[in-house]
């Protein structure tokens, strides 16, 4: 007789537990907090024996916060803080702004402002004259695509063109009423 061999139950390994912490491993964490607790009484404790001493803080040999600084890294702190990256990095942008447009372009049309509200993020150009005006136009959304290479994506979401500015209308004896005089034709 054959016997016939029943499907044996198959054993599932124990799902993995987080290992309880030992003995040994509380009472490390208990003598690091218990360290901790003692290192900041200790430095209260120093401060208050120099208060009485009339000497307030004193700087020793190790580094702290009152140390003098670098002033670039002054600067780079102060930017940090206050959340001006991406303003400065514009600004950056407009002391380079030859080097990103082209000699041509930057010759006749100049970065004017940045408005770095979240919703708006425009960088406003104004050209010297209308054709410039119009050739900045067609290439924004290239120089938007570079700038935002250069700066981080969607620093820059539009940019805004000005013509050239209208002369100062001149009122005097020998102008026509309602004349706009000499001018570009911008508009």
């Amino acid at each position: 007789m054959s016997e016939e061999k029943l499907p044996q139950p198959v054993d599932t390994p124990p799902a993995p537990s987080v290992p309880e912490a030992s003995g040994v491993d509380l009472a490390r964490v208990a003598l690091r907090a218990a360290k901790e607790q003692a290192k900041a009484k200790g430095a209260a404790a120093q401060q208050k024996k120099q208060a009485r001493r009339g000497g307030g803080l004193r700087s020793g040999a190790r580094a702290d916060g009152r140390d003098p600084m670098a002033l670039g890294a002054a600067i780079n702190r102060l930017i940090t803080e206050r959340g001006w990256e991406a303003p400065a990095a514009v600004g950056g942008v407009m002391g380079r702004w030859p080097q990103i447009v082209g000699e041509d372009l930057a010759k006749h049309c100049v970065p004017v402002k940045y408005d770095d509200e979240p919703d708006a993020r425009v960088l406003t150009v104004q050209c010297d004259s209308t054709a410039w005006a119009t050739q900045l136009r067609l290439l924004a959304p290239t120089l938007v695509a570079r700038l935002n290479e250069d700066l981080g994506h969607g620093t820059v979401r539009m940019i805004k063109v000005l013509g050239p500015g209208a002369p100062r209308r001149g009122y005097g004896p020998l102008r026509a009423p309602g004349s706009v005089g000499p001018g570009d034709t911008y508009g």
